[in-house]
């Protein structure tokens, strides 16, 4: 049995795997600079900081895309209602409120 210290394969998976959680955090920063300038235009223009048909016609989107992706639409629905939870949450912030 191999030292798990000393396993090159799984060293190897490990730095993609590091490396994929580093372009996940930059993707959801630069993601979350865009909506909070939404947020920003929203509460500028007196516009609802929820967008209830958008946000189903975008879990509609990324569950399909997960299926083509062949991962669980079930998990990508819950991490993008948890995304946009917090962007209203921020929306709302920008109102005062």
């Amino acid at each position: 049995m191999s030292n798990i210290a000393e396993d090159s394969t799984l060293a190897a998976y490990r730095k993609s795997i590091d490396n994929i959680d580093a372009a996940l955090i930059h993707i959801l920063a630069e993601r979350f600079r865009i909506t909070k300038a939404v947020g920003d235009y929203k509460a500028r223009t007196a516009l609802p900081p929820a967008d209830p048909a958008r946000e189903e016609r975008q879990i509609a989107r990324l569950r399909k895309l997960a299926e083509d992706a062949d991962l669980d639409p079930e998990f990508s629905e819950k991490f993008l209602r948890f995304i946009i939870d917090e962007v209203i949450q921020h929306h709302r912030q920008a109102r005062g409120g």
